[in-house]
């Protein structure tokens, strides 16, 4: 065993037997290895792989400190009888109209909406003076059309961009779109008609619920498990019924789940999507946000024959209002390009020029490092208050990328009447079944934590779990 080891060893035993509790600092590297005479170095690999284990966690400019030990998410099974426990389309729609309705509203504590605000969280300062730069060096900026595919610069910088997740792209493949919405929606109608089957994790993101039943798809709801992703046994067993047009996917940072889909699944899914002949829509907002500095490749990376179409934005970690998202369509970007010109016609000049910009000189890369750092950090934050204030048995994801949790509760926790009974205490939180269309997760909540943990967030995520805990109360 090497030295590091040997340390990793002694810190995780300490943290089982409770004489480290969830919460407590560590000593600084320098503080550790002065007190046990062994290298920097060796208490910094010791350190790596405690945070890879999911022991310990750092906090900007504060040091390390002991992560919450809440037990694993369990793994979603198949149901036999979907419709015995669909929750209808009108329902969730009313939910979520409450949540956006009220998520400004005084005396509100939003905790449901994956939608990061504040200046910490997005390079405001910057962005306004390459918006005033983008003014003075474009004189027609405000008097042109940026036709599909949109701005050079904005598409070189993603092409360029896509090498570190493992993509060969080019500029002219590339397409500027509406946000990361957008591109989904654009995906869907390039890849399927009305009437055919769409595969999806369940849970994902709640937003695809409507969309896909707005086109009239089908959709085919297939077993995630928290760690590993979608179930391709059981997407394998779908087709082999009845073909499936289209798979959308978030392998990075899932929504809600957060895992990132190991590289081998992935080449795999892309694999059966080949012999299959079927679409795979890969959601990648969050790629860049995965906490490990080695990240996992995109699905487009292992994409030999344009089955894979991938999706991005800058929506959640540059410029919200700037609603910039792009895709790489593969075989299906003629059609894609075709079908963007006839619903939106184009985007701003002035924004995409300013985002290439942005990307161009740097500075996104030492955001993105700040923001890695600050979203893990406030993972294990909220872990550990939802472990002190929340009931026994609750299990919370641990994400290795993105600012999204979620929580298991007993079995017999209703988050669909529960909505309701937090909502009179002003807290917005979003029920397990807007995020699966069905009853299946309604002991499930999703929680985001893109927001600044101030005394009041965190007085909000300590009150919530005390009414769950009354409301679960005989």
């Amino acid at each position: 065993m090497y030295i590091y080891q040997s340390l990793a060893k002694s810190i995780s035993d300490a943290i089982y037997k409770g004489q480290l509790p969830q919460g407590a600092k560590l000593p600084s590297i320098r503080d550790f290895s002065s007190q046990h005479n062994v290298s920097i170095n060796s208490v910094k690999m010791a350190y790596r792989q405690l945070e890879d284990r999911g022991f310990i966690y750092a906090r900007p400019q504060a040091g390390y400190f002991v992560a919450s030990r809440i037990p694993a998410l369990t793994q979603s099974k198949p149901i036999e009888n979907h419709q015995s426990l669909n929750v209808p389309h009108s329902n969730i729609e009313r939910m979520l109209s409450t949540i956006l309705e009220y998520q400004h509203s005084d005396g509100y504590i939003d905790l449901a909406l994956a939608c990061p605000e504040g200046e910490r969280f997005y390079p405001s300062a910057r962005l306004r003076k390459l918006t005033a730069q983008t003014l003075r060096n474009l004189r027609h900026t405000q008097s042109q059309y940026a036709l599909p595919p949109g701005s050079h610069r904005l598409r070189s910088q993603i092409a360029r961009r896509g090498l570190s997740l493992g993509m060969v792209l080019s500029a002219k493949d590339i397409l500027i779109t509406h946000g990361a919405m957008e591109a989904l929606t654009l995906a869907v109608r390039a890849t399927t008609q009305v009437g055919d089957r769409v595969a999806i994790e369940t849970p994902t993101f709640y937003n695809l619920y409507p969309m896909l039943d707005e086109l009239n798809r089908e959709i085919v709801h297939i077993p995630t498990h928290p760690d590993t992703g979608m179930c391709l046994k059981s997407l394998k067993t779908e087709i082999e019924n009845k073909p499936i047009k289209a798979v959308i996917t978030v392998p990075s940072g899932h929504n809600p789940l957060g895992f990132s889909m190991p590289s081998t699944y992935r080449e795999e899914l892309v694999e059966l999507a080949h012999s299959q002949h079927f679409a795979i829509i890969e959601d990648a907002i969050y790629a860049e946000l995965q906490y490990d500095d080695h990240l996992i490749p995109n699905m487009k990376a292992f994409d030999r024959d344009g089955w894979v179409i991938t999706c991005g934005s800058f929506t959640k970690t540059i410029a919200p209002d700037f609603r910039i998202g792009w895709m790489e369509a593969g075989r299906f970007k003629d059609k894609i390009r075709q079908l963007k010109f006839t619903s939106t016609v184009s985007e701003s000049v002035l924004l995409t020029e300013t985002l290439g910009l942005f990307l161009e000189n740097g500075s996104y890369d030492l955001h993105m490092r700040y923001l890695k750092r600050l979203y893990h950090a406030q993972i294990e934050t909220v872990r550990a208050c939802i472990a002190e204030h929340f009931p026994a048995g609750t299990r919370v994801s641990l994400p290795q990328c993105g600012f999204i949790l979620w929580i298991e509760l007993p079995e017999y926790f209703d988050s669909l009447t529960f909505f309701h009974r937090a909502l009179d205490e002003k807290i917005l939180c979003m029920p397990g079944p807007l995020c699966s269309g069905n009853k299946q997760f309604n002991h499930c909540l999703r929680l985001a934590v893109c927001f600044e943990l101030d005394e009041r967030r965190l007085a909000g995520i300590a009150k919530l779990g005390q009414l769950i805990c009354r409301s679960l109360a005989p």
